[in-house]
């Protein structure tokens, strides 16, 4: 029983590090955020969103997405 409940805590954990490391499109982080695709369009051009352009596609690693706003909630 023990050793299933290990095993079931090391896939949790696999399952979460690979959630952190999934990417996003611009419509699914606007979706997170709740806010426009304008906006994250902007803020991804501009810098403050952190962000890859791949050909003319943006793309967001969930893991930073969530470092970000953890950041802004520390500052305000």
């Amino acid at each position: 029983m023990n050793n299933q409940g290990s095993t079931a805590a090391a896939i949790q954990a696999v399952e979460a590090t690979a959630r952190e490391g999934e990417i996003l499109t611009v419509m699914e982080v606007a979706q997170f955020l709740r806010v426009p695709k304008s906006t994250v369009y902007k803020l991804a051009r501009v810098g403050e969103l952190p962000a890859s352009k791949i050909g003319k596609h943006w793309r967001f690693l969930r893991r930073d997405i969530h470092e970000w706003m953890h950041g802004r909630s520390r500052q305000a």
